[in-house]
């Protein structure tokens, strides 16, 4: 049997109307929605790096220990 699981409180139609509504957001609400979320994050910072190093950052922070 193949059984589709969600998270607790969560449904297939919860799940259509999420898709739905960034779906349906323009570019500018789609930017102003990340910009809010980087700005809420306490204690974590957004960088660019070459994609050459980013095996070598996965790594640093896989075995980086939370506060």
């Amino acid at each position: 049997m193949n059984e589709s699981k969600y998270p607790a409180g969560w449904d297939a139609a919860r799940v259509k109307k999420l898709i739905d509504a960034y779906e349906s957001q323009s570019e500018d609400e789609e930017v102003a929605e990340d910009e809010e979320g980087v700005s809420e994050s306490k204690g974590q910072a957004v960088v660019t790096v070459p994609e050459e190093l980013l095996p070598e950052v996965r790594r640093l922070l896989a075995t980086h220990k939370s506060a």
